[in-house]
């Protein structure tokens, strides 16, 4: 039991000296990058117009092939669009978010 304590001690010493606040910068755009976050943004408006257009298509195929039955095999299409909606749209929070 006391060999427990003693360890339990000394590991409180040594957390104690590690710094509790670590640095965190803004980040800053270095300069001259300004044509490379306007290719980002190029990017973004094409991805995000490629899952429009995916989505019209799912619908478009969900509608015709209803009558088959086969309709409802077209809502997982239109989920993976919506998903890469989600994944398009928040890129830029989600590397922030993996970075940090």
């Amino acid at each position: 039991m006391s060999i427990a304590f003693t360890l339990t001690q000394v590991v409180t010493h040594i957390v104690a000296l590690l710094p509790l606040q670590v640095p965190n910068p803004a980040p800053v755009q270095p300069p001259g990058t300004q044509g490379f976050t306007s290719i980002m943004g190029w990017a973004k408006w094409v991805a995000l117009a490629v899952c429009i257009l995916g989505l019209f298509s799912a619908g478009a195929l969900m509608a015709i092939q209803s009558r088959r039955g086969e309709g409802g095999e077209h809502v997982g299409k239109i989920g993976m669009a919506l998903g890469g909606v989600i994944v398009i749209s928040a890129a830029a929070s989600l590397v922030g978010f993996l970075v940090s």
